[in-house]
């Protein structure tokens, strides 16, 4: 009999460690020494790349230009349709030589562009902004695909968007899959839970971003919430009980 209750006393404390999801598992920005503790670097704005597509506006005084840029975009007063950066790095606008954007940030994109139609405008201004600017979340997280609608985006703002993690998700091993162009995509794998990742290389989120979250292995035995987690103590007891009372003489 103090056998079997010492092993019911024992499988209580073993759920009760292991049954729920605690601080230090799925908690952000925490400091403790035995997380990684990685190095800040600067930002580097995003470089136009391969299959990138831009949007842009021509801005000039001369009403008869004006009106037949206008009439060659999608509406007047609106950015034109969207062109994408070729194999070649180049773009095709119209009435323009090709011009090539790749490996230029959208502001320097948007000086060249500039200068380009100035050979033909002499007053002309552009605005200039990259049409395609999206990250992709999957795994253990809301997947999907989103906007990225500010300049210099966070891990944490951009994973907000989808809802944040799920408790399963493993925050020790989150990873960004990041395209160079014609290159091999740059892998990121880093500890979310560390409070060092602020101004690190794993901070900023870029355009065409793949956000991966893979499975934590431990997640199958543990609950999401302290109600779950009572309900499973409850269940077990109870079948424990139940099994017990038709042992002969155990009571």
């Amino acid at each position: 009999m103090k056998k079997i209750i010492t092993y019911i006393c024992f499988f209580l404390l073993l759920t009760t460690l292991t049954g729920c999801y605690g601080y230090r598992q799925v908690g952000l920005l925490q400091e403790r020494d035995n997380l990684p503790q990685y190095d800040s670097a600067a930002y580097e704005p995003y470089r136009l790349q391969v299959n990138d597509e831009i949007i842009y506006r021509v801005v000039t005084m001369d009403e008869t230009i004006a009106k037949t840029l206008s009439a060659n975009s999608s509406g007047a007063g609106q950015y034109a349709n969207s062109y994408r950066i070729y194999s070649d790095g180049t773009v095709d606008i119209p009435f323009l030589s090709p011009v090539k954007l790749v490996g230029l940030t959208e502001l320097e994109a948007q000086d060249t562009l500039r200068k380009a139609f100035r050979e033909i405008i002499p007053d002309a201004d552009v605005k200039l902004a990259m049409y395609n600017k999206t990250f992709t979340v999957l795994g253990d997280a809301n997947s999907g695909t989103y906007n990225i609608y500010k300049e210099r985006m966070t891990i944490f703002q951009a994973l907000a968007m989808t809802g944040d993690l799920m408790n399963s998700g493993d925050r020790r091993h989150v990873r960004i899959i990041r395209p160079h162009g014609n290159d091999e995509p740059e892998v990121l794998e880093f500890d979310i839970r560390t409070n060092s990742i602020i101004d690190s290389r794993y901070y900023y989120v870029y355009p065409n971003d793949l956000i991966y979250v893979s499975r934590d292995k431990g997640s199958f035995y543990k609950q999401p919430s302290y109600s779950g987690f009572l309900g499973l103590i409850t269940s077990s007891v109870s079948l424990l009980i139940t099994v017990l009372n038709y042992i002969p003489g155990v009571w």
